[in-house]
């Protein structure tokens, strides 16, 4: 998987290139490999080896469940920070200097998620327990096998549909484990035709996100989802 090969915007790239002078691009974009879902993130975020969050998503055998998996999605990761980590996405980096990571996944539906894709769907489409009734969230918090601990919904936005387009924005905190709370900014689409579901999450402290609101609300706005329609 190639996330930036044949698929970086080079003449959006060159035309940024071109208006600051002898300045680089200011923003890397980042297409899926169909062409359908894309955002931007600053030049000087650091893409994350795809090996890594190849591993951390995906798991590390090779049996069959994992590898029908990989082909129904693309994932990629950028951060802020100097020495990029999927880490970061959950615990952000060690010490004071703590940057914004992102995190985008395209995952193609069979014929039942299809059937049941809804706002909620969307929502929880990255694993967080963004779409839960009070009861169940009591029961994962006192398994003491669930991750994430402390959800608190800050806010949460019904997209305008746009071309067909379904999508969700919402802002929570959450702890993974005993880590620090995290502030997580996350969008998710739903594709005109059913059949997929495009999601990006944007995360760090909630110090990191407020100093880097304007930085990280830039991101969330740049995602979007083409109106593609399978054959």
């Amino acid at each position: 998987m190639h996330p930036l090969s044949g698929r970086t915007l080079m003449g959006a790239a060159l035309a940024a290139s071109l208006l600051s002078g002898c300045a680089g691009p200011e923003y890397t974009y980042i297409r899926d490999d169909d062409g359908a879902t894309y955002f931007k993130v600053p030049a000087g975020w650091r893409q994350v080896d795809q090996k890594a969050i190849e591993k951390a998503v995906f798991g590390e055998d090779d049996r069959e469940d994992r590898s029908a998996l990989r082909r129904t999605v693309w994932i990629v990761a950028f951060d802020a920070d100097e020495r990029p980590s999927i880490d970061h996405l959950v615990t952000g980096p060690a010490g004071a200097d703590d940057r914004p990571f992102v995190l985008v996944k395209v995952q193609k539906l069979n014929a039942e998620q299809r059937n049941r894709a809804s706002l909620n769907m969307l929502r929880n489409s990255l694993g967080f327990p963004v779409a839960l009734d009070d009861d169940m969230r009591r029961r994962l918090d006192e398994s003491g096998i669930y991750p994430y601990k402390d959800f608190k919904l800050l806010t949460d936005r019904v997209l305008p549909v746009v071309d067909g387009v379904r999508g969700v924005r919402s802002v929570f905190n959450l702890r993974h484990g005993s880590g620090p709370v995290q502030t997580y900014d996350e969008t998710a689409y739903l594709s005109a035709d059913g059949s997929r579901i495009s999601s990006l999450v944007i995360g760090c402290s909630p110090e990191c996100h407020r100093e880097h609101a304007a930085e990280i609300g830039l991101i969330a706005e740049s995602f979007k989802v083409k109106r593609i329609l399978n054959p």
